[in-house]
């Protein structure tokens, strides 16, 4: 009797501690995420006033996208790092050389998305 309490005991503290690592691990993920999120925004709003500088509107699209390829170092390399930090908490199996390539892919989308809409705003030419 006393082997089977034992016993009972053990697999509702295992049972706890699997609960209590799970619950961390979530929050560990959402807080990847959440700063994934912010460092998205802050690189964004960046790259928006990129946009805005009136010593753009000149430019041709190739210039303006090797302008903006060199804008907001800060803020693209921290946005890089909190994705990569967010996918490694989601997906801790997949290599992280996947993962490098997955948010290098995603700062090379938001800036090809500003030239687009740079493109498509500017004034017609004379």
């Amino acid at each position: 009797m006393r082997m089977l309490l034992v016993g009972a005991l053990l697999i509702t503290m295992t049972s706890a501690a699997m609960t209590c690592s799970a619950l961390a691990d979530d929050d560990d993920a959402k807080s990847a995420q959440k700063l994934a999120q912010q460092g998205r925004d802050d690189y964004w709003h960046c790259l928006a006033r990129e946009y805005s500088r009136d010593s753009n509107q000149g430019l041709s699209e190739q210039d303006f996208g090797r302008s903006v390829a060199g804008a907001c170092p800060s803020e693209r390399q921290y946005y890089r790092v909190a994705l990569l930090d967010y996918l490694t908490t989601q997906y801790p199996d997949i290599d992280a050389g996947a993962h490098l390539a997955t948010a290098n892919r995603a700062v090379e989308a938001a800036q090809k998305d500003i030239v687009i809409t740079f493109v498509k705003h500017r004034p017609p030419q004379k």
